[in-house]
């Protein structure tokens, strides 16, 4: 029976960032995997990024995971959206080549020292004392120190394509049905949950002169902060929309609809709906949207975002065929829709360890997320604090005005989801600090004290800080006087003329001028890179609100800085309901801050809370 340090179950967009993490931090690690042609695969669309999830890609790549830099490497077309709008909801999207993706992340596990790829199927977790000791797999035992659970829809998944339905985690792929029944024998509470994929299409099927062409940015803005500039061919995404005819055909069929026939019994994903949740849920709606996504350069599949299914197959070519620009579009893939089991993640400390056993992680789909950015995330964070109980380190952990992660995780841990849940910049209480454009500000120092960020990757990091001062302080130092040369370029600004002395943050400080406009007024300061004065740019505009964000940041520090202990006895607390005693012996909060977002945990209970904390013995978190 082989031992390792830590054992990866899955090789999905969590269990990849995970054996990265626990290898690059000097622990042997074996990584269970099916098929080890899945590693990376992409199972619904060809897109990393959007609203939310660029920023989750950003603070990953400024730790040093390797989401950013492989979605760099095999974009196809780059985007930023939201770009007329601010930079706190600015967010990256890249259209990616899958098969190419799926091959960068096998190469890049495969170079790993430390690092073991094993196919074999996890079917139950050793345990003892409370305590994980290893796995038994298909093959035989492996004992480890702690293990982390990735399983993607891998858990019971049931596969419905109309009223047939059939075992699998994903089409063609057998689902870990061993595993999930562990997981409830060990006295898991489980949910179950819905998602589904699209039909996929023979591109040279599809009439797109008769759709709207969508290209990407002129100038690609790559996701990672250690990215040249990227020149590369980007090609085309259509926009085309169903009609009166392709609502009729579904609703013609709902009883030949797995979601409405009651085979399906599980919560769908709220955002990103099937077709024929969008024409019963919103039934005043002409039309909706269709996004054409080209998968790959070097293959003829298409994805066509927006009509998600689980009808039946006839019914689904009826629906393509009755769309402008799909008339004779042939089916490659039928879509599928997919019920899969999820443990409650309020049975998690944010390290992503679980309450119930010690030295067990989940991440990923397992705990009730939706999407590749979301799973990558908690994989680093899972990686990073296995390979630190191994290593006898302090617990990792991100909190919500540090970073989009640490949002993530809070809402998991400390508020629960009866839904998969996505990531949106909504959910970012301090979103104008925890920008995507300065997420490398915020997260380098912690990536490259941790040992995933490299030193020269650091560097960088340290000069664009260096830089921003420098360009603040010239700022603040240059005046302009008024002449007509000046004034004749701020009327072509639309801008007022000067009429006194102004220094050059003044000028930055009007609405219709940017920093590249600025350079044009008065030449910058040289030396300075272009990402550190962009970062000028933004500290200069957003002052006052910077300003007063930072002061609720520091409110909301000061409570999470109040430690309690996880293993205190509430029942002992007097002036608090009886609820919310259970509340808190259930979700054992670290911290004042986490005590706050439980649901039902009043104010008044905080400040109870807040008066006992010098009586609770508070000491930092070792699970």
């Amino acid at each position: 029976m082989k031992n390792f340090d830590v054992i990866v179950i899955g090789a999905g967009h969590a269990g990849i960032e995970a054996s990265l993490a626990c290898v690059r931090l000097g622990v042997k690690t074996l990584m269970l995997t099916l098929d080890i042609n899945s590693i990376g695969r992409m199972s619904c669309n060809p897109a990393i990024g959007g609203v939310g999830k660029g920023q989750l890609v950003k603070d990953l790549d400024a730790l040093g995971g390797a989401m950013g830099a492989a979605a760099d490497a095999c974009a196809i077309q780059f985007r930023i959206l939201n770009s007329s709008r601010g930079e706190a909801v600015q967010s990256s999207r890249a259209q990616i080549d899958m098969r190419k993706y799926s091959r960068y992340m096998r190469k890049l596990l495969k170079r790993q020292k430390n690092l073991v790829i094993k196919e074999a199927e996890a079917r139950k977790l050793i345990v003892s004392d409370g305590k994980v000791l290893g796995v038994i797999t298909d093959k035989g035992p492996v004992c480890a120190g702690c293990v982390i659970i990735c399983p993607g829809t891998f858990l019971d998944g049931l596969i419905h394509v109309g009223l047939k339905h059939f075992s699998g985690g994903r089409i063609n792929e057998p689902a870990a049905k061993a595993l999930a029944n562990n997981l409830k024998e060990l006295g898991f509470s489980t949910l179950r949950f819905k998602t589904g994929t699209c039909p996929r299409l023979d591109k040279n099927t599809i009439s797109c002169l008769k759709l709207i062409r969508q290209d990407g940015d002129l100038t690609p803005k790559p996701f990672s902060f250690s990215a040249k500039n990227i020149k590369r061919k980007q090609v085309p995404c259509y926009i085309t929309y169903t009609n009166k005819k392709t609502h009729e055909i579904i609703r013609n069929n709902l009883d030949r609809s797995p979601l409405y026939s009651g085979a399906i019994t599980a919560t769908g994903v709220r955002y990103c709906p099937s077709i024929e949740d969008k024409i019963v849920k919103f039934a005043d709606k002409a039309r909706h949207q269709v996004f054409l996504e080209p998968e790959g350069l070097d293959v003829a599949e298409v994805y066509p975002n927006g009509i998600s299914t689980s009808l039946p197959e006839d019914v689904q070519l009826k629906i393509l065929h009755s769309i402008e620009g799909l008339e004779k579009a042939k089916v490659i893939r039928f879509g599928y829709g997919i019920e899969y089991m999820v443990v409650e993640p309020t049975q998690l400390y944010p390290t992503l360890e679980t309450k119930l056993i010690k030295n067990l992680y989940l991440a990923g789909q397992i705990n009730g997320t939706t999407g590749y950015e979301e799973a990558a995330a908690q994989g680093l964070v899972a990686g990073i604090n296995a390979a630190g109980r191994i290593n006898n380190k302090e617990p990792f952990i991100l909190d919500r005005a540090s970073s989009y992660i640490g949002v993530l995780i809070d809402d998991l841990t400390t508020k629960g989801t009866q839904e998969p849940y996505r990531m949106f910049t909504s959910r970012v209480e301090y979103r104008l600090i925890i920008r995507e454009d300065n997420a490398d500000l915020r997260l380098a120092k912690m990536g490259f004290d941790l040992g995933l960020l490299s030193w020269k990757d650091y560097r960088r990091t340290e000069k664009k800080i260096k830089g921003i001062k420098e360009g603040r302080v010239f700022l603040k130092k240059t005046r302009v006087k008024p002449n007509r040369s000046v004034n004749v370029k701020l009327a072509r600004l639309n801008c007022a003329s000067l009429k006194r002395i102004v220094t050059l943050e003044e000028l930055l400080k009007r609405p219709q001028i940017s920093i590249k406009d600025l350079n044009m007024l008065h030449k910058l300061k040289p030396g300075i890179g272009e990402s550190a004065w962009q970062q000028v740019g933004i500290d200069v505009k957003y002052a006052g609100f910077i300003q007063r964000q930072s002061k609720d940041v520091g409110r909301f520090k000061h409570l999470e800085k109040i430690r309690l202990s996880s293993n205190y006895d509430y029942s002992s607390l007097s002036g608090i309901s009886r609820e919310i005693r259970e509340k808190l012996a259930k979700f054992k909060p670290l911290n004042l801050g986490q005590a706050s977002r439980i649901s039902g945990v009043t104010p008044v209970a905080i400040s109870l809370l807040m008066v006992y904390a010098s009586r609770l013995k508070a000491m930092p978190f070792k699970a």
